[in-house]
């Protein structure tokens, strides 16, 4: 199966990103946009210099509980930068939500709770709301967290996305807010 749908049939579709926007940020920002693909998994992510943003990660049903995920995310903590992700609340009629926040906590990251992140979803209209969780090797704090979403939005999210999706999505200024009084954690109670 094209690594493109083994993404597309496990992600919600407020959340995929387009095979052609995919394709092009791998082909005109690859270097800063890449792909790691394997028999059961795909790992799409961007690194800069200062930090890296993992924008889907999937590992097979196939291949769960045998430490791939782990591996692959090792992987990226050997670069000793910051790891920043997206992730959907805990929903409870969807066990994978909450498998996967167990398991971000089982590798150390912790939710940004300072930090807002609501998108309309361009497919469905719909607002979207997601958490952001980050692996800080050098205790870096939500302020630089903030400060890499809101470049990740700028410069994957809603890179030529007029011309992938006929419309453009809002300016980075309304999908992300910093509020220092939103205090939930998302990972306390998994």
């Amino acid at each position: 199966m094209h690594w493109y749908e083994k993404l597309n049939q496990y992600f919600p579709v407020e959340e995929m990103k387009s095979k052609e926007h995919l394709e092009t940020l791998l082909k005109e920002r690859s270097d800063i946009y890449h792909k790691d693909e394997g028999q059961y998994h795909v790992l799409m992510y961007v690194e800069l210099e200062d930090f890296i943003f993992i924008d889907y990660l999937f590992v097979s049903r196939d291949a769960r509980g045998q430490g791939l995920g782990h591996k692959l995310l090792e992987k990226l903590k050997k670069k000793k930068k910051p790891i920043i992700l997206e992730v959907e609340p805990v929903n409870y009629e969807d066990t994978d939500s909450e498998k996967r926040l167990k398991f971000y906590k089982r590798e150390g990251f912790e939710h940004a709770a300072s930090i807002g992140y609501a998108r309309r979803s361009l497919a469905t209209n719909e607002i979207n709301e997601m958490e952001i969780l980050y692996w800080a090797p050098n205790d870096e704090c939500e302020d630089l967290v903030f400060e890499s979403m809101k470049k990740t939005y700028e410069m994957i999210h809603t890179y030529k996305d007029k011309e992938f999706y006929g419309a453009s999505y809002q300016p980075v200024e309304e999908v992300l807010k910093k509020d220092e009084h939103r205090i939930e954690d998302v990972l306390r109670d998994v």
